[in-house]
């Protein structure tokens, strides 16, 4: 059976809830309250749906200097992926509250495993809950094997994941670099999160807010139609995105990649990672 690689709608989903390849992960979460997403999934989620934390189990934490959620390692990853019961072959579901951010980690963690039947679903429990679907609050009964990854699956994909210095080396050679933070946070008109406003030199705009209507993603021509004007002539693995902390540039990914833009890179620790050193030049305005 095909699989569902980019986003799935809740109407299908609901249609393959039985099926014992599908692994659901609830990714709810807050970064004004980092346990209010636990405690909705406690009351209540999608039914079998696991839970992940974005701090607990989608970043290393000890990890100091890479931002605020560094990417995780993959011994961890990997063991959590058995706890949760994903092989190879399993076909994984992402959501959370609604934008699909936070999901969309979980997402680009998977495929820079090169696990590809991985999903965000479009809408997320918002949409979900509105369509009266189903959902349960009895805790997901996770099995625990060996993950029978390939050796080559074992690894995080080196070559789409850049720090700090392979962003700045990239801009000042000329690429494109994409930031997914709301427009004045990019402008530097104002920072509730990170110590410092303001945006990597050279870089260029889009709010991951923009790949949304309504709520949900735009269709596949909508948004190649943008990402190609911004690219402007770009192959796909010559673009860096980066956001706050590396979580809601994965939702850019993601929107290329269902624009059928696969291979851009992702600067991890994004603009916490940046301005951990202080030394780094810092632009603002647009």
């Amino acid at each position: 059976m095909a699989g569902w690689t980019t986003v799935v709608q809740a109407e299908t989903l609901a249609m393959g809830l039985a099926r014992n390849d599908v692994v659901i992960v609830d990714c709810r979460y807050s970064l004004i309250d980092p346990n209010a997403g636990e405690r909705g999934y406690q009351i209540s989620h999608l039914p079998g749906a696991v839970y992940a934390h974005l701090e607990r189990d989608l970043s290393d934490m000890t990890v100091k200097g890479q931002g605020r959620h560094p990417w995780p390692r993959i011994e961890s990853f990997m063991a959590l992926l058995s706890r949760w019961g994903i092989g190879p072959t399993t076909q994984v579901v992402a959501y959370d509250d609604g934008d699909g951010a936070f999901a969309a980690r979980l997402w680009f963690l998977l495929r820079t495993l090169g696990h590809e039947k991985v999903a965000v679903l479009d809408g997320g429990w918002s949409r979900w809950t509105a369509l009266g679907l189903p959902v349960s609050s009895a805790p997901a009964a996770t099995d625990t094997f060996r993950s029978q990854f390939a050796a080559e699956h074992q690894r995080f994909d080196a070559a789409r994941l850049l720090d700090a210095d392979a962003t700045e080396a990239h801009v000042l050679a000329g690429g494109l670099l994409i930031d997914a933070r709301a427009p004045e946070r990019f402008r530097g008109d104002e920072e509730p999160i990170d110590r410092v406003a303001g945006h990597v030199p050279g870089a260029v705009s889009r709010p991951y807010a923009q790949n949304l209507k309504d709520g949900r993603f735009k269709s596949p021509m909508e948004l190649a139609d943008e990402f190609r004007s911004l690219l402007d002539g770009r192959a796909p693995s010559d673009v860096v995105l980066m956001c706050g902390s590396g979580v809601t540039a994965c939702h850019n990914m993601l929107a290329m990649e269902r624009a059928g833009l696969k291979g851009a890179k992702l600067f991890t620790g994004s603009w916490s990672g940046w301005i951990a050193d202080g030394k780094r030049p810092v632009a603002k305005g647009a």
